[in-house]
């Protein structure tokens, strides 16, 4: 794959350099949907930059075998931090782009984390691969980010979900800025689960589409939305409840 060609059509509001052994991956990725329009339209940059090209010897090799034993291979931290550097450079971050590894082990992703993350303006995703990284890559980063309690084989798919997520927060890319605020996890309905959305038919086997959604009271349809929401939260992600009544006791 032509990796400057791929490099020179995505072009401001977000600049993302995501270091990786499989740029191949991101190729439709990046010319779909909202990620597409966000490029198209200069709100987001994204910059792919090969961990191959800062390998080791006749192979070009990223990875070694751990000291001390054990299954795999690991990362070697000059091959990852060399690629941030040159990602950075072509960024032009200046002192650094804001550096992110792609990790089990790192925090839960959630729409805060998006959030805060689509503000850095230059920011730097590792996609790991193998058993992970040298320990002492840690030490050049300033996050690592979990998509949740699973492993994956490598970081290309959370790289997709956080530019995804982070894109969405940028102005104008949805269109209607209201979007971003009525749904799950959003702030403006206190990070509580969507309510029920209905649409044509008014019936289908059976299900009908509730009668306050049909009435044209909007006070009364959002008193509906915002029971809903608080239903189906408390059923489903109870946690949320309880995270958003300590933030509020933390803030009063």
């Amino acid at each position: 794959m032509d990796l400057e060609h791929v490099n020179e059509q995505l072009s401001v509001n977000l600049d993302v350099a995501i270091v990786t052994l499989f740029p191949e991956l991101f190729s439709t990725f990046l010319r779909t949907s909202f990620v597409h329009r966000a490029i198209a339209e200069r709100k987001l940059t994204v910059l792919l930059e090969y961990l191959r090209e800062h390998g080791r010897g006749k192979h070009r090799s990223v990875d070694d075998t751990p000291y001390g034993g054990g299954a795999g291979m690991v990362m070697r931290v000059d091959c990852v931090l060399e690629a941030i550097e040159s990602a950075e450079a072509k960024l032009g971050a200046s002192p650094r782009a804001y550096r992110v590894l792609l990790t089990p082990q790192g925090r839960p992703f959630t729409q805060a984390a998006a959030a805060a993350l689509a503000t850095r303006g230059k920011v730097v995703l590792v996609c790991g691969r193998y058993e992970g990284f040298d320990e002492r890559t840690r030490s050049h980063v300033d996050e690592e980010i979990s998509l949740g309690d699973f492993v994956l084989t490598g970081g290309e798919i959370p790289a997709m979900a956080v530019v995804e997520a982070c894109i969405r927060m940028l102005p104008g890319v949805l269109g209607n800025e209201q979007s971003s605020e009525d749904e799950s996890f959003s702030a403006a309905r206190d990070g509580w689960l969507e309510y029920p959305q209905y649409t044509r038919p008014v019936e289908y086997r059976g299900q009908a589409v509730p009668d306050v959604l049909k009435g044209g009271n909007h006070a009364r349809i959002e008193q509906w939305r915002r029971e809903q929401s608080y239903a189906r939260t408390v059923e489903r992600r109870p946690d949320l409840i309880a995270g958003a009544s300590t933030r509020k006791s933390e803030t009063s």
